[in-house]
């Protein structure tokens, strides 16, 4: 299991090289200039001599990552719950969840930040709305998904509403839980950057945008790295704590091979 684990590790590694080589040797074949594409040396350098200013800027980030992100487990897996278990809920509240999500968060963003103003609130909402959804489908699926012969069988054997959750539905839908948790953090690490776009003097996002305006495309390459550790670092957090939660499903997955 160890080298198994191992290999997971190694095989992303060696292939962000291959691509940081491939990158580097189609900047110097095609001649391509620094200010379209710059060569990964130079971002190497920013992140160098950045350090510490993309260090502190990563910080109201991720703070409005985990904020969105903790809203959106605590409000999308009771709603979820819900969903699973009553259809007049499902009906009533299952089409307004697809249809905020045609909604482009870009969009109303700037609204968040007039009424709440350019704190961290704003960023906060805007990763909830991104991370929320992904929670809710894939709970409700993950509750539906109990076998309801194992339920027919507890309920013959006299257990309760509370006991059959707590020793079946729950177990059966974790997997589940956690693999929306990974999708989810994810997306508010863009729901925040995504904040920080519209109205913010800090954060990575501030950083892109500034980079942006003068066009210091080392820099914006510099933050979209950091940004990219940010995201992979949650992530790799959410299934460390799968793999001690679940510890059947997580080997389940090893023995058939999967991530």
């Amino acid at each position: 299991m160890k080298r198994m684990m191992s290999s997971n590790w190694v095989r992303p590694i060696v292939l962000v090289f291959i691509v940081l080589v491939l990158w580097d040797l189609a900047v110097r074949l095609f001649k391509i200039p620094a200010y379209l594409i710059p060569p990964p040396l130079e971002v190497l350098h920013q992140l160098v001599t950045q350090w510490k200013m993309l260090l502190g800027e990563s910080l109201p980030t991720i703070y409005a990552t985990m904020g969105g992100f903790a809203l959106s487990v605590i409000i999308g897996v009771p709603i979820a719950m819900l969903i699973a278990y009553s259809r007049t809920v499902e009906s009533y509240v299952y089409p307004l969840l697809v249809f905020s999500q045609s909604i482009p968060k870009v969009a109303i963003a700037p609204l968040f930040v007039v009424w709440f103003g350019f704190g961290i609130v704003p960023k906060i909402i805007v990763a909830f709305l991104l991370g929320f959804f992904p929670i809710v489908v894939a709970t409700v699926m993950g509750f539906k998904s109990v076998e309801a012969d194992m339920v027919d069988l507890a309920r013959s054997m006299g257990s309760t509403r509370w006991k059959m959750f707590y020793k079946i539905s729950l177990p059966q839908a974790l997997p589940s839980i956690f693999s929306s948790m990974k999708v989810s953090v994810t997306l508010a690490v863009v729901g925040a950057v995504v904040g920080e776009f519209v109205g913010a003097n800090s954060g990575i996002g501030y950083v892109l945008q500034r980079a942006n305006g003068s066009f210091d495309l080392p820099l914006m390459f510099a933050a979209l790295v950091v940004l990219s550790l940010i995201g992979v670092l949650l992530f790799g957090l959410i299934d460390l704590v799968e793999r001690y939660t679940i510890p059947w499903h997580a080997s389940q997955r090893n023995v058939q091979g999967g991530p």
